[in-house]
């Protein structure tokens, strides 16, 4: 009778979670929504063996993700050679809706799952920050200087507005078609940084009927 090797167990064991994250990521890219026993299903594994590699689907998916998003860098490549802020932004806003709406199935699914337990919101990839920040790059000698509590704060904001939950706001609770949830967002998302930095901002765009910004608060953002 013929003994597998331990090596051979752990060969086993590394193709069958290969071919579960496989599995997932594929589905992520459909769009539609993730779930286990789709996942399972794909990967031609039982439920209950894709439980033991991943305990829940919130740890799949965050595995799953990686690798699937560009980098800020790749992300904003349009705008590479623009100083203005608020065309970065703007770029930083469109392709993040455009990428949520394309994996919306599993996005909506991990806003769920740490909806549901906040103490999980880490596993999250917070992929909007990274956007922000390499958008607002051209800031950082000027306003984050002469000005950081602004700054902050219009990170801050623009982390509401520069989010999944936005969009999903704009499309499922406002009725807006998925353009005109990106035309809504980007407009937004300029019109806080050009409020924010003024003539600061070389160029920046006018934003007619634009709404007033209130007075900032000095908390810093952390």
């Amino acid at each position: 009778m013929a003994v597998r090797s331990p090596g051979g167990r752990v060969n086993q064991k590394a193709r069958t979670r290969m071919a579960i994250v496989s599995a997932a990521r594929e589905l992520i890219q459909t769009g539609q929504p993730v779930t286990m026993p789709a996942v399972a299903q794909a990967a031609l594994v039982s439920e209950p063996t894709a439980y033991r590699y991943f305990p829940d689907l919130l740890s799949l998916l965050t595995e799953s993700f990686a690798g699937l998003w560009p980098d800020p860098e790749q992300a904003l490549r349009p705008v590479a050679g623009s100083s203005d802020a608020a065309e970065r932004i703007a770029c930083a806003t469109e392709f993040l809706f455009r990428h949520v709406l394309a994996y919306q199935g599993a996005v909506r699914a991990m806003i769920a799952a740490t909806i549901t337990r906040p103490e999980l919101a880490h596993a999250r990839p917070g992929l909007r920050f990274g956007l922000i920040d390499h958008a607002l790059a051209p800031l950082r000698d000027t306003l984050a200087v002469t000005d950081p509590d602004t700054f902050g704060q219009l990170r801050l904001d623009l982390a509401v507005v520069v989010s999944a939950e936005a969009l999903f706001t704009l499309t499922d609770l406002c009725g807006l078609t998925p353009e005109q949830a990106i035309t809504s967002a980007t407009r937004t998302a300029r019109t806080l940084t050009t409020a924010a930095c003024g003539p600061a901002i070389p160029g920046g765009p006018a934003i007619p009927g634009g709404p007033a910004i209130p007075g900032r608060s000095s908390e810093r953002n952390r």
